[in-house]
């Protein structure tokens, strides 16, 4: 048994699994692979030809789903890195079947509940949040050392948050006269640039403030595009990729991403014949994305955001 608990609960897990179709005598790719749960699926669904190569930069993560894995260990490659490696490690390993590619885009429950690890604004912790905690930078550094401006950008950009340039300015201001250590300390600072009206009803008044800030801390979503690129470049004819997206940011690189590979041309719309030479690389399985059922938010509230966007190999 792990020394340690590591406490996730799988979003989608059905639907997830059968969108990717998965067959004997290919290789399958969980690109985050958290606690194990997809990728427990997907194992037990292997053929004696097949096999998964599994991905979590987070160290705990890979220790909790090695031991939960531990009867397909002969099936099982797992990787301690970000699943902006893929190419490196299709490579290495010399995947030239790869039959699909899942990642699930959102945190772990863990990283959550570990108040240590400093990703909620619920638990008084050292300003962290690093999936990688080898990275050298975490959110002290963002919160202390960007100048406003650039946290400005960031909390607007990344939290979609109205009162960015306030927040910024309460973070200058605070930070001047000592450093921002913990979450309740960042939190309270948070709130205090908020309008009272503001907060009488939503979400928690630092929760996009703190997504913005652990986005910025793990370049979430630099790594989304060249992904969905280089699994769809690399699947055989009807692989697939199934990419699982918690806020609006992740979903509109996921569905930009698969609409300009199934697109190909990028001629002008006016151009009599295409010479570019760009041909459709993927087709849609979803037009709309694939939402959780009542159960399943009824049972785990924190899937209520989760989007599934599936495309295939052509």
């Amino acid at each position: 048994m792990p020394e340690f608990t590591f406490s996730h609960t799988s979003v989608l897990l059905g639907e997830c699994i059968d969108s990717l179709n998965i067959r004997d005598g290919y290789t399958y790719i969980d690109a985050t692979a958290g606690g194990g749960g997809h990728s427990l699926e997907i194992a037990k669904r292997l053929g004696k030809n097949s096999r998964l190569i599994a991905f979590d930069r987070d160290k705990n993560a890979i220790k909790a789903a090695s031991e939960r894995l531990k009867d397909y260990s002969d099936k099982v490659i797992f990787v301690n890195d970000n699943f902006s490696s893929i190419d490196r490690v299709l490579k290495e390993y010399r995947v030239d079947n790869l039959g699909g590619v899942l990642a699930d885009l959102g945190c772990s429950s863990h990283q959550f509940d570990t108040p240590e690890r400093g990703f909620s604004y619920m638990h008084d912790a050292p300003l962290d949040m690093r999936m990688d905690t080898d990275s050298p930078l975490c959110a002290f550094n963002v919160i202390n050392e960007y100048p406003e401006e650039r946290l400005r950008k960031i909390i607007f950009d990344y939290g979609e948050e109205r009162f960015a340039p306030r927040i910024a300015a309460k973070i200058a201001e605070a930070r001047a006269k000592r450093p921002i250590e913990t979450t309740y300390e960042l939190s309270e600072i948070i709130k205090s640039a908020i309008p009272a009206a503001a907060r009488v009803s939503g979400p928690h008044p630092a929760k996009r403030t703190f997504q913005a800030i652990r986005i910025e801390v793990n370049s979430e979503l630099d790594a989304i595009e060249p992904l969905i690129r280089i699994s769809s470049s690399a699947l055989v004819k009807s692989g697939r990729i199934a990419i699982i997206s918690f806020h609006s940011l992740e979903d509109r690189i996921v569905k930009q991403t698969y609409k300009k590979l199934s697109e190909g041309c990028t001629c002008p719309r006016d151009f009599p014949v295409c010479v570019c030479g760009n041909k459709p690389t993927v087709k849609e399985i979803t037009k709309k994305p694939i939402l959780p059922s009542e159960e399943e938010l009824n049972n785990n509230p924190r899937s209520r955001s989760a989007k599934l966007r599936v495309a295939e190999k052509i």
